[in-house]
């Protein structure tokens, strides 16, 4: 088993108040965020923001390991996540995935079934109680 923390701390009221994020690997290091950065526009990070960034990454990187399991190899993902939060029903609803690839030597059907797959297998997809849609191009 593969375990990895992250740590949350907020001070104040909701709307008032701050917090900050730090990852077990320092990436992230005490990152500010708050209500504006979360339901505005503020400097900072988020919780949707980390979830689209971890759904895009690990969702490129499934796509690499299917697409070298049919034996190709891409030159270039470029995979961009969104994830839509509800306000009202105070919920993730959606996380929508942008791909551009480029993938010599493979055919159209086969990238489509492949980037499905992905799509489906992402530990992340598979984490998220949300619609996961995707809209993959090959170049």
């Amino acid at each position: 088993m593969i375990n990895r923390k992250a740590t949350a701390v907020w001070k104040g009221t909701g709307k008032e108040g701050t917090g900050t994020i730090s990852t077990q690997s320092t990436v992230l290091e005490n990152t500010q965020y708050s209500f504006n950065t979360r339901f505005a526009e503020g400097k900072g990070t988020n919780p949707e923001e980390l979830i689209a960034a971890a759904h895009a990454g690990c969702f490129a990187m499934k796509l690499s390991f299917e697409l070298n399991a049919a034996g190709f190899t891409a030159d270039e993902l470029d995979a961009t996540a969104t994830v839509t939060l509800d306000p009202s029903k105070g919920q993730v609803t959606k996380s929508h995935i942008d791909l551009k690839a480029q993938i010599p030597g493979i055919s159209a059907e086969q990238f489509a079934e492949i980037a499905d797959k992905a799509k489906k297998e992402c530990p992340i997809s598979q984490l998220l109680n949300a619609e996961i849609s995707l809209n993959a191009t090959l170049a």
